[in-house]
């Protein structure tokens, strides 16, 4: 259920597998997507469970209507019977609240800087990656007293730039904005590495301490990929500080 899990300084972060949960086939099992075509009694119990997992209080949970953008809310509380803003990136000063974001190839972004009780969650594809929505967040959490010098940033796992195959002009077009993100398919193709661009926009954002899950969604049947399966669930980041549950 919870892939993986690391605690620093106070800030935790978690991402799920796609295993553990109660949805059906093509969803199976912890489908933590609300806008896949899922039963929606089966996402709710899902949140719930990995919530659980997490010892995090599932209405305190914070999601997104992810739309591949740079916008960036600062949340103070949940959503409540207010609609979910369209933002790809949350950032808030609330240890009560847990902040997540969804995935099923793009990369999920966490950041937390617990000297100054400030955390984040990103959503970056290639869309967002040159939107510059990491860059961002990290604005946002700057504005509220972040050091991006201090700030830990885990990317988690995302489809790799051996596999993410795409035309050469798409490829051309993001590597001018984002060099680093230049990558050739296992089989000698036009890619995009996703993941390295985002480092490289966390770096030159002054995040020092940058950190890379090793697993390829698309490689992995452990995890929901949509370039694989097209209808399919989503994974979750999720990102918290200590204090008041």
């Amino acid at each position: 259920m919870i892939g993986h899990r690391t605690t620093a300084n106070g800030a935790h972060f978690a991402f799920t597998d796609r295993w553990g949960g109660v949805s059906a086939v093509p969803y199976d099992s912890l489908n933590l997507g609300g806008a896949v075509g899922d039963d929606p009694a089966a996402v709710t119990a899902n949140r719930a469970l990995a919530a659980g997992e997490l010892g995090r209080d599932p209405g305190r949970v914070v999601w997104m209507n992810q739309v591949h953008g740079r916008d960036v809310a600062v949340v103070d509380a949940p959503w409540g019977d207010a609609p979910v803003p369209a933002v790809d990136a949350l950032v808030t000063t609330r240890p009560e609240l847990t902040l997540a974001v969804l995935t099923a190839d793009c990369v999920p972004v966490l950041l937390a800087d617990p000297a100054a009780g400030v955390v984040a969650a990103a959503h970056a594809g290639r869309p967002g990656l040159l939107a510059g929505v990491v860059p961002a967040a990290v604005e946002a959490m700057a504005a509220l007293g972040a050091d991006p010098g201090r700030t830990a940033a885990i990317t988690g796992p995302s489809v790799c730039g051996r596999c993410y195959e795409v035309p050469a002009a798409m490829r051309d077009e993001v590597a001018a904005a984002v060099p680093e993100a230049y990558a050739e398919t296992g089989w000698g193709t036009p890619a995009v590495d996703v993941a390295a661009g985002v480092r490289a926009q966390l770096v030159r954002a002054g995040v020092r301490e940058v950190r890379a899950s090793p697993v390829c969604t698309l490689e992995s049947t452990d995890h929901f990929s949509y370039r694989r399966e097209r209808t399919t669930g989503r994974l979750a980041g999720y990102v918290w500080l200590d204090g008041t549950e």
